[in-house]
């Protein structure tokens, strides 16, 4: 790896703006860095320093153009997802290995043997049967948040988002009720580790610097019981994804590594998109109004909705090869970051990127990625959207802010943690 871009192509630093580091997020999504970034700069090299305690990297290119971005997901081959995995942090090389074991990280043909292997337990039908159960927890979380306001209004992270995609989850998955606050604890420390209130005070090696959450031994927990799961649904078989995965001939690290996926992964997609649309239906009061009185389907809207807000800010991989990318060489071993939010608001792409247009269509969004690597949970997490959405305009008022939201300090999950809204008052 190198401290700088190759052949010269790197524009001076005061002409870039940082899209890496993560406190930037905490303000919002840096809607305008992008746009300059797609105009000028569609794949920009962008420097990794140090942040709170985080090593510097070598540096990475930015890739901004939705075109782009579907090309390098799609492009296994060229841009490879087990080389160096899949967050911007280079991970420890004593780690890869290990992380190389789950899906997430890895290429086809390997990616796909286990991909179909999950595909079985992760059926449409097995996710539509849930639908009842879905319904049911949104109708109680948010006559809880009603019943319960203070002043009229409620935080709904907290009251109503966190537990309808942590319940709907673990139903799906089988867990027990008695350890699903496991899981919750766990995709915190995952997923909030860059955050200071998530994780205010993170292990740390004895060189005193920060340890990779993802790293093999901060995950023993988590694994240990995920064998525990998978035995227990080997004796006592039940109708649920868990039971599928503990049946289907995985090896104990594979089984150990669709555990972590499934549970950080499936959970924190909805646990961000789901008070993402929330906000952003918050800042469009005509598009909602539209919305409420059956003017657009629900399902359209769900498809905007992602749109503005993407679960995943960002997504790396590694140039297996030298090769070119909008018109700029890039070497082997590069890495190479995907983002989201900039590809859905790509003006070469969508009319009038910036508008909620909850009947856009078509609506070629990335949220959900593209190529072999198209979120395995896409499903699920689409009927979870639907239904909390139909379920708001019946029971609740307009969403309308009743004080600042917080957004998680990310560079990689686009997560709010908190949202005061207006929860008391008649529906619409």
């Amino acid at each position: 790896m190198h401290a700088a871009a190759p052949g010269g192509a790197r524009p001076a630093p005061a002409a870039l703006p940082d899209v890496f580091d993560p406190r930037r997020y905490a303000e919002g999504i840096p809607h305008e860095a992008y746009r300059l970034l797609r105009d000028r700069h569609p794949v920009a090299w962008q420097e990794e320093p140090e942040i709170d305690g985080w090593p510097a990297g070598p540096g990475f290119w930015a890739v901004t153009r939705h075109a782009d971005v579907v090309r390098v997901l799609r492009d296994h081959a060229a841009y490879s997802s087990w080389l160096g995995a899949t967050q911007i942090r280079d991970p420890d090389p004593a780690d890869l290995p290990f992380l190389r074991r789950t899906m997430l990280n890895q290429d086809p043909p390997a990616h796909g043997r286990l991909r179909r292997l999950v595909s079985r337990a992760f059926t449409p039908a097995r996710v539509d049967a849930f639908e009842a159960r879905v319904r049911e927890r949104a109708r109680t979380l948010l006559a809880g948040a009603r019943a319960r306001a203070e002043d009229g209004s409620a935080d709904v992270v907290a009251a109503v988002t966190d537990e309808y995609a942590l319940l709907n989850l673990t139903d799906l998955l089988g867990i027990p009720a008695a350890d699903r606050a496991l899981l919750l604890e766990w995709t915190v420390r995952v997923i909030g580790y860059q955050d200071p209130e998530d994780a205010p005070e993170p292990l740390r090696g004895p060189d005193g610097r920060p340890l990779n959450p993802r790293s093999p031994a901060l995950l023993g927990e988590m694994f240990a019981y995920a064998r525990e799961l998978a035995a227990h649904k080997r004796r006592h078989p039940g109708d649920d994804v868990m039971t599928s995965l503990a049946t289907a001939g995985l090896d104990p690290a594979e089984l150990e590594m669709f555990f972590f996926l499934l549970t950080v992964a499936g959970n924190d997609t909805v646990r961000s998109a789901a008070p993402g649309a929330l906000l952003a239906l918050a800042g469009a009061p005509d598009a909602y109004r539209r919305l409420a009185a059956g003017e657009i389907p629900v399902e359209r809207a769900v498809e905007e909705l992602l749109r503005v807000h993407p679960p995943v800010l960002s997504f790396r991989r590694t140039a297996a090869a030298d090769t070119e990318l909008a018109g700029l060489p890039i070497r082997a071993g590069d890495k190479v970051v995907v983002f989201h939010a900039s590809a859905n608001h790509d003006e070469r792409v969508f009319t009038d990127p910036g508008r909620l247009d909850l009947a856009r269509t078509p609506n070629p969004h990335v949220s959900f990625g593209d190529g072999p690597h198209v979120c395995l949970g896409a499903h699920f997490a689409r009927l979870q959207l639907r239904v909390l959405q139909e379920e708001w305009r019946t029971a609740m008022p307009a969403p309308e802010l009743a004080g600042p939201p917080r957004r998680l300090v990310s560079n990689f999950i686009n997560g709010i943690t908190r949202l005061p809204l207006r929860v008391s008052g008649p529906a619409r």
